[in-house]
């Protein structure tokens, strides 16, 4: 302990000897003022703050000079307010003053404990492990602002046992009962400030977001706060600077972080420390500097933009989250009562009065010359010089001295010590007393908030948003711009008036923008960057299907459209498909119901041929009936098609396959018969033959009933195991809804196909052998033709109906079924119609078989 006040006394000594050599009132660690009382509350607040000054001959001449903080000050008046207030109130603490021991606590530690130390020792010079006081008035310190000048402090006066109320942001640390015992902080912890911010920032889409912080305890716990909060509502961290405590004299380094900040396109920053720290020294130096930013920031920050014309520098525009506290209405009447001829005494009073109001301090007394002390009123000051406004830590100092009182008031009650006060003595406030009452305290303060020292009671705090107001000539305004409530719940916690923003100038009046990526539009979708930040990213356009209509941080998926839906071309909409089918109205359904019609019509022409000539030789020939026969269903083969065609429905679905596989294995098996009647009715010429007993009997014509018969069982076991089905097809034709049938059992479809293809190659093989037989009317060849085009039909037809879609299968199905049926009517009778109608001459045995014995 003696090592450390030798080095301080060090410290102290080269302000001693300037004192000695010279009768200037400078401006010093030591200065103090005090007023007498029963009981004296001490306080050590940061009243003194470095200013920069620039020389007109560059920008790298600066001088840092110590100077009175306005709003600091307003710390002393609300102590004082608070004390009179007290002593005027014959309720709490009757037959007793307070009085009052203020002293600066600089923002350089040496200067704080020097001043600290001059207090524990009751003198102006420093005597270590003595005190000169002869009787002990102080019942407790109030400290502040900051966690370094507290912490410091707290550590001395735990040794003594003295009640410490601290009025600075919450600290974690110092929360420790164990270091800091009797140390009671009067701000609540911000568990919602980290919220509020990032609920503002997710209001106005801001998603690319610097940090500016000052390297202290504080400042890590409130970005540890943040970063959580940020992470959660995709706010990424644009830059983080730390601006650590040893950097508030560095004057080498002095454009090194504002350089960094303008470099980084964030548009949105968050400056959180306090003014007196080192963050506030080198924030008062970039005053010129400084990139247009949206600065957003706590209260105990205001004093920084507080201090200056704000249309004049960069800090124009910030945005403040300041704790809601409640209204001491008499204090700003008090403020205009304030001047040195009323606080003669108060140094920091008159060092004030000297800047506003020209009023010299005299060089013998350091106090305000008489003729000026009188002179001026604060309340007339604009707020950015002085705000009467009763700040949030003047409201804690404000309540810090209630507490105290509530406290000793309690002890009074309580009569505590009560002997001795009958007897004429004085009244004894023990601190270990003090204590154990002080931290149960609850009291409403005159303003009506309910106040508590115990940091486990106490809970969420309200916040305004305030922002500057820009006015002619240069005068500003703080404007409630909007409130966060986090009582409330999600999405109703901020409540913001966007148009009574005034925001920095250099951004145009709209709502700036600060973005990593800028936002997908609609159709598009985000990529991330390999190796970035979330922010960031690429939009690409929503798949095949997709879409999205929306933009900002929600559009990190495109949603597929459902079954009866498709995306138009921007893929920014989901439109109903339009219902379809092979229709007659449809141009390919017409020409195949057109050619159907037609080829059905030819087919009955050829029957009608064929029963007006049925006594020729070409008819007779060939077994009539077996034409007949064939020719019927070829005509059903052609009217089958039109199942096809039109919308399906449970009816037609079942009759398509049916339909189809009977009657074509009835023309197939009629082809067979006619092409055994050939054969038997060659092989019958020879005598005693038995196939001439077969030909007679007609054996032939019941190949058709039993082929015929075979097949319907197939279809008969399709029909009863799984039949065909009304069906829709969604993704064949883009923006359709295709109406179809489904076959069912696919196996079954193949059974009957296969069936009737292995009829048609019996068929094809048989009419092959018997080619070349010696008839005169003999049509073998034209079967056997007839057959390959029909095979060569449906061969080619299963690898065509298995690679398209939708509509063209129905297509494709039903023009196999036009071409194998137009191929056996076209290869087996058309040949005979034009010997029937054009060479009637050939239309006889005789001729026939002349050709036959000339070949």
């Amino acid at each position: 302990m003696s090592t450390w006040i030798f080095f301080f006394f060090t410290l102290k000594l080269p302000m001693l000897l300037c004192k000695l050599f010279t009768s200037e009132c400078f401006v010093s660690s030591i200065d103090n003022v005090y007023q007498d009382g029963d009981l004296v509350i001490s306080a050590f607040l940061p009243l003194y703050t470095y200013q920069t000054s620039q020389h007109t001959e560059g920008a790298e001449s600066i001088d840092v000079s110590p100077r009175i903080a306005p709003q600091n000050y307003q710390f002393v008046m609300a102590l004082i307010f608070a004390i009179e207030e007290i002593n005027r109130n014959p309720i709490l603490l009757p037959n007793l003053t307070l009085g009052y021991n203020i002293h600066s606590a600089g923002s350089i530690e040496s200067e704080t404990v020097v001043s600290f130390l001059k207090w524990l020792t009751g003198q102006d010079r420093l005597i270590p492990n003595y005190t000169c006081k002869t009787k002990e008035k102080s019942v407790a310190a109030i400290t502040g602002t900051t966690w370094e000048i507290s912490s410091l402090i707290g550590i001395f006066l735990s040794l003594y046992k003295y009640p410490q109320l601290s009025i600075g942001p919450f600290e974690p640390s110092m929360n420790n009962s164990e270091k800091f015992p009797f140390l009671y902080q009067m701000a609540t912890k911000e568990f919602s400030l980290a919220l509020g911010m990032v609920s503002l920032f997710v209001h106005f889409r801001w998603n690319w977001v610097g940090l500016v912080i000052s390297e202290d305890e504080n400042g890590v716990n409130f970005v540890t706060d943040l970063i959580p909060q940020m992470e959660r509502n995709t706010v990424c961290v644009a830059f983080m600077e730390f601006i650590p405590v040893t950097h508030m004299m560095d004057l080498e380094n002095t454009y090194e972080y504002p350089i960094r900040i303008m470099r980084n396109p964030a548009k949105v920053v968050i400056i959180y420390a306090n003014t007196d720290t080192s963050l506030g020294v080198l924030f008062r130096r970039w005053e010129y500097i400084l990139p247009w930013r949206i600065w957003v920031t706590s209260s105990q920050w205001e004093v920084v933009t507080s201090m200056r014309h704000l249309i004049l520098d960069s800090f124009h525009g910030t945005l403040i989250f300041s704790q809601r506290q409640g209204d001491i209405s008499t204090f700003k009447e008090f403020v205009k009562t304030v001047r040195p001829s009323k606080y003669p005494d108060d140094i920091f009073l008159a060092r004030l009065w000297e800047i506003y109001f020209d009023c010299a301090i005299s060089n013998a007394t350091c106090k305000s010359l008489k003729n000026c002390s009188s002179r001026g009123n604060l309340g007339l000051l604009p707020w950015y010089h002085f705000d009467i406004a009763i700040s949030t830590g003047s409201y804690h100092v404000y309540n810090a001295v209630y507490a105290m009182a509530h406290t000793m008031h309690k002890m009074l009650i309580q009569e505590v010590d009560i002997q001795g006060v009958k007897n004429g003595g004085s009244m004894d406030f023990p601190p270990l007393k003090l204590n154990s009452l002080l931290k149960n305290i609850k009291f409403l303060n005159p303003g009506g908030d309910p106040i508590s020292l115990n940091p486990s009671e106490k809970l969420h705090i309200d916040y305004d948003i305030l922002n500057f107001w820009d006015f002619p000539q240069g005068l500003t305004y703080k404007v409630k711009v909007g409130t966060f409530s986090p009582y409330f719940p999600p999405g109703q916690q901020l409540s913001i008036s966007e148009d009574r923003i005034e925001w920095s100038i250099g951004v145009e009046q709209q709502i700036p923008v600060s973005v990593c990526s800028e936002s997908c539009g609609p159709g598009f979708r985000k990529s991330l960057q390999e190796g970035k930040a979330a922010c960031c990213f690429d939009c690409v356009l929503c798949p095949e299907n997709e879409i999205s209509n929306g933009t900002g941080k929600y559009i990190d998926q495109c949603v597929k459209c459902t079954e009866d839906q498709y995306a138009n071309t921007d893929r920014t909409l989901c439109i109903q498909k339009a219902v379809t089918f092979l229709a007659f109205e449809n141009p390919l359904g017409m020409t195949l119901a057109s050619m159907a019609l037609c080829f059905s019509i030819l087919t009955s022409f050829v029957l009608g041929i064929f029963v007006k000539y049925q006594n020729t030789p070409v008819v007779k020939a060939n077994n009539s009936t077996l034409s007949y026969i064939l020719l019927i269903s070829l005509t059903f083969c052609f009217l089958c098609s039109f199942l096809f065609i039109g919308q399906p429905n449970a009816v037609t679905c079942i009759l398509q396959q049916t339909t189809f596989g009977v009657v074509f294995t009835v023309a197939v098996s009629t082809v067979l018969a006619k092409t055994i009647t050939v054969i038997l009715a060659f092989k019958s010429t020879a005598p005693g033959r038995r196939l001439r007993c077969l030909l007679i009997s007609g054996a032939p014509k019941f190949i058709i009933p039993i082929c015929t018969l075979i097949q319907t069982v197939f279809c008969g076991v399709w029909l009863g195991i799984s039949p065909p089905f009304v069906d829709t097809d969604a993704h064949s034709e883009h923006g359709h809804i295709i109406i179809m049938c489904n076959k069912g059992s696919v196996t079954a479809f193949y059974c009957v196909l296969g069936y009737l293809g292995a009829l048609s190659l019996v068929s094809f093989t048989v009419a092959f052998m018997a080619r070349n037989l010696p008839d005169a009317f003999n049509e073998a060849k034209f079967l056997t033709f007839s057959m390959l085009v029909f095979l060569s039909v449906w061969i080619t037809f299963l690898p065509v109906y298995h690679s398209t879609k939708g509509k063209i299968i129905v297509a494709v199905e039903v023009f196999s079924i036009l071409a194998s049926s137009t191929g056996l009517l076209g290869c087996i009778f058309i040949p005979k119609c034009y010997i029937i109608l054009a060479r009637p001459d050939m239309n006889s045995l005789k001729c026939r078989r002349n050709r036959v014995q000339w070949k």
